[in-house]
């Protein structure tokens, strides 16, 4: 009597697209506990806007620029710069020269700090640009005021064929040379240690300087102006 041998075992083939119940439960309660998170941390911004809105009623900032003193302005013809000891390019244009410093005061009127970024504030003669003023980011602390003091310094700029004419008549004829000083200023309001979104101060100002002078007789930021 023979025995006939049995086949090798061959374990049965699982469904590739098969999950077990532990795996599908465990991907559920994952799912689960990152929609609990994402739930809590959208009430927790609601909770902190609702607080700064009802609470701290914030209020736009005011930055302004307050003062403007000149330590020179020239305007050097080609013949004259050749003279210095500093090479100019030649050309047909003059030549402008200015270091002027700006005084702006920031203002919090609220309840708590602000945080205010890096500005660069733009200074133009008949809207080309000579120099910018940098202002660097700072802290205000709540109901302050703070002067921020910055330099725009040119030297020897190439004013362009079209507004050479303007600027040697405006320096030598009508001892007036008016520049306009703008740019933005982005704040953020300091709530336990963290920030609103951004609030933007606009500053656009015009100035004129007397080169007879060397000081500025005028001053216009927004609608009022004011003759020095």
């Amino acid at each position: 009597m023979t025995t006939r041998p049995y086949p090798p075992y061959q374990p049965p083939l699982r469904n590739p697209h098969y999950s077990s119940p532990s795996s599908s439960a465990s991907i559920k309660g994952c799912c689960c506990c990152l929609f609990l998170l994402l739930t809590l941390l959208a009430l927790l911004a609601l909770a902190v806007a609702l607080f700064v809105v009802l609470v701290v009623k914030p209020h736009k900032p005011s930055f302004d620029l307050n003062q403007v003193s000149v330590q020179y302005l020239l305007v050097t013809a080609p013949s004259a710069s050749l003279a210095s000891s500093t090479p100019v390019p030649t050309s047909s244009n003059p030549y402008l020269s200015l270091n002027i410093t700006l005084l702006f005061t920031a203002v919090n009127p609220n309840k708590v700090g602000i945080r205010y970024g890096s500005t660069d504030f733009e200074v133009m003669y008949h809207g080309v640009p000579l120099g910018v003023a940098v202002v660097p980011g700072f802290e205000q602390p709540a109901h302050s005021s703070r002067v921020v003091r910055s330099t725009v310094s040119v030297d020897h700029f190439d004013v362009t064929q079209a507004g050479a004419l303007d600027l040697v008549r405006d320096a030598a004829v009508n001892d007036r040379v008016e520049l306009r000083i703008t740019g933005d200023v982005g704040a953020r309001i300091l709530v336990l240690g963290l920030t609103s979104p951004r609030v933007q101060v606009s500053v656009d100002c015009v100035i004129v300087i007397s080169p007879r002078k060397q000081s500025v007789t005028y001053k216009q930021c927004g609608v009022d102006g004011v003759n020095l």
